[in-house]
């Protein structure tokens, strides 16, 4: 083969890759890809968490699917998006690290959103999946219903952070709570322990969200069955 065609072949494979890169690259299309790792999603209901229009949703999800990131499939008289792959969502993750290891301003923009860090130590997955087998906590999912339902860590209660302060009476008081939401930057789970000690309840947060504990095989379960 001529050293020139090998160089052709060799350019075209580096081109898909920087293809998906380039998926990658802008942060609505970052955002999309993390809600997606929480369930399934409509083009609607993907518009109605990013408050963005449905027609820049659409294009966005025309640029993930080209990528083979995320795949559609009709179902009855709506179009259901996903992820392709699970590893996906560890591209993600891996992107989310070494930006975290090697940016100083995205530790800056972190911090300015989540604001003061919790005084006690997050709860680890290992940790928690132990003392829920020992019924030491208690589990919050405080992501909205459509996303609980679409999937949630094994034997967690469904309380989304709106409504949290009127549901605490129910919430038994003589064990932890552990809070968790979409991730480590999603804030509900912040906001949700600070209600909770609020009201003079211990309450942690989980180190980070569902899509970890669900790529880590631990236990999950799921309710949904059409489409949010």
């Amino acid at each position: 083969m001529e050293p020139s065609v090998k160089r052709q072949r060799k350019s075209r494979i580096y081109e898909e890759l920087a293809r998906v890169g380039k998926a990658l690259a802008s942060p609505w299309r970052l955002e999309l890809i993390e809600l997606l790792s929480q369930g399934d999603r409509t083009v609607e209901a993907l518009a109605r968490a990013t408050g963005l229009p449905v027609a820049n949703v659409s294009q966005h999800l025309k640029v993930l699917r080209e990528s083979h990131l995320v795949k559609s499939q009709r179902q009855g008289l709506h179009v259901l998006y996903r992820l392709s792959e699970s590893a996906v969502i560890e591209l993600f993750m891996a992107l989310r690290t070494v930006a975290e290891h090697q940016s100083a301003e995205l530790e800056r923009v972190v911090e300015t959103y989540l604001g003061q860090r919790d005084t006690f130590a997050p709860v680890g997955r290992k940790e928690l999946l132990e003392r829920v087998r020992l019924g030491e906590v208690v589990v919050v999912d405080v992501r909205p219903r459509e996303e609980y339902d679409a999937g949630h860590i094994a034997g967690a209660v469904s309380v989304p952070l709106g409504d949290l302060e009127q549901a605490i009476p129910r919430l038994p008081a003589d064990v932890e709570i552990v809070a968790y939401c979409r991730g480590p930057y999603c804030v509900m789970s912040h906001e949700a322990v600070a209600i909770l000690r609020a009201h003079a309840r211990s309450a942690r947060r989980l180190e980070d969200g569902f899509p970890e504990w669900k790529l880590a095989n631990l236990p999950v379960e799921q309710l949904r069955t059409e489409p949010p």
